[in-house]
């Protein structure tokens, strides 16, 4: 068997090798990470970069869900102080209509009920993170205003338009309803019944008529908040599948780059036991060296 005479230069070359892979375990120890750079393994590399896109896109949708999510909570809720104000409504026509109602008592009334009609335009007029929720597609301008030439003295200045949004691969939800649908539907108009049953109780004629048509208005907006439960229903589920994504995608990143935290800390043991003879070996050629250069 031949003796290197002169093994400083495999010594070196291993022990350069020794201190990059304990380099690169320490890297790997304290970030976790196996592959931070497309050559450590460019096939992981390339997962990883279709894994990010993926993990971007489902956060923004995570992020637009939860707007929409409240926006629809808040329509909602709005819609049940509608429903709880034309209840009072109906109540207060019903005692004006009774017969023992004197002028003055019919018209302390008809000032309540023409307080709910200005509470109502103001709950069609909500607005959630800057937009209108009731204003169809033009959601940047309040959908109701105060017009003295409308019968009911008040105009829809809104659109038909129904919002939409894409949350995620094949899943697209509407998120509102107009007020031309909601609030001032034809035969259901709220602010026209409200503002009859104001006059009916001023004038003491045509009170019945008055509460039935504020009864079918009611009754049209208690129908329509079927929307919004259906609407929030979707986006729990949306949710919980987006949420379930997320995870999964973590799941896949940790395969594709996580470092093996185990085999890490045993090769880390392993080189350093080996520089660490390697460094001994060195040693004795050196002194071995020096002795021949006595000689």
């Amino acid at each position: 068997m031949r003796v290197n005479p002169n093994p400083l230069p495999d010594l070196l070359s291993a022990l350069s090798q020794n201190e990059k892979q304990i380099n690169n375990d320490l890297q790997q120890v304290a970030s976790g990470q196996r592959v931070r750079v497309p050559s450590d393994d460019p096939a992981a590399a390339a997962g990883l970069v279709r894994n990010a896109d993926q993990t971007s896109e489902v956060d923004q949708f995570q992020r637009s869900l939860s707007s929409i999510s409240g926006e629809v909570q808040n329509a909602d809720s709005a819609l049940s102080s509608v429903v709880t104000a034309l209840q009072r409504a109906i109540s207060l026509g019903v005692q004006g209509a009774n017969g023992t109602q004197n002028a003055s008592g019919r018209a302390a009334i008809a000032n309540e009920v023409q307080g709910i009609l200005s509470q109502l335009v103001s709950l069609a007029n909500l607005s959630y993170q800057g937009n209108f929720v009731f204003a169809g597609t033009a959601t940047q301008t309040a959908p109701y205003v105060l017009d003295a030439a409308s019968p009911s003295g008040v105009r829809y200045v809104g659109n038909d338009g129904v919002n939409s949004v894409t949350l995620g691969d094949h899943f697209a939800a509407k998120t509102n309803l107009p007020g031309s649908q909601l609030f001032s539907a034809p035969g259901t108009d709220v602010f026209q019944a409200l503002q009859n049953l104001v006059t009916g109780l001023q004038s003491g004629t045509g009170i019945d008529t008055a509460i039935d048509q504020v009864s079918a208005a009611y009754e049209h907006i208690n129908g329509q908040r079927v929307f919004y439960g259906n609407t929030s229903n979707q986006l729990s589920s949306q949710s919980k599948y987006l949420n379930s994504e997320t995870v999964q995608l973590a799941q896949q990143q940790n395969t594709l780059g996580g470092a093996d935290l185990t085999r890490v800390l045993s090769d880390l043991v392993n080189q350093q036991t080996s520089r660490e003879a390697t460094l001994a070996a060195m040693a004795r050629t050196q002194q071995s060296n020096l002795f021949d250069y006595l000689k």
